[in-house]
């Protein structure tokens, strides 16, 4: 089973008149999942990647459950899996488990 992702990036470009051009492009990203199952929760360190977005759940809002969104800096877990969420530092500084890939 194959899952998508697409990311949106934009180009800002100069030309030779110093005007802005800007150009989106949409990027498709493939990942096979062995598992037959389109689910990726964070629990597996594989399906967590450097700049992906995703939704943590930091270590005060544990009893809440309250997700907050980001971009993936750096993968903290050793551990090819953990059973609360694979814990990454987010671009922002945030500390936490991944919850959802979005």
């Amino acid at each position: 089973m194959f899952s998508y992702k697409r990311v949106k990036v934009c180009l800002v470009l100069y030309n030779k008149y110093h005007k802005l051009s800007f150009i989106i492009i949409n990027l498709y990203f493939c990942k096979n999942n062995t598992n037959n199952s389109n689910n990726m929760d964070g629990q597996k360190r594989s399906d967590v990647l450097v700049g992906l977005e995703v939704g943590i759940v930091l270590k005060q809002h544990q009893s809440s459950g309250r997700i907050t969104e980001g971009i993936v800096k750096d993968i903290l877990t050793k551990s090819p899996s953990h059973p609360h969420g694979i814990k990454v530092r987010l671009t922002s500084g945030d500390v936490g488990r991944v919850k959802v890939i979005l």
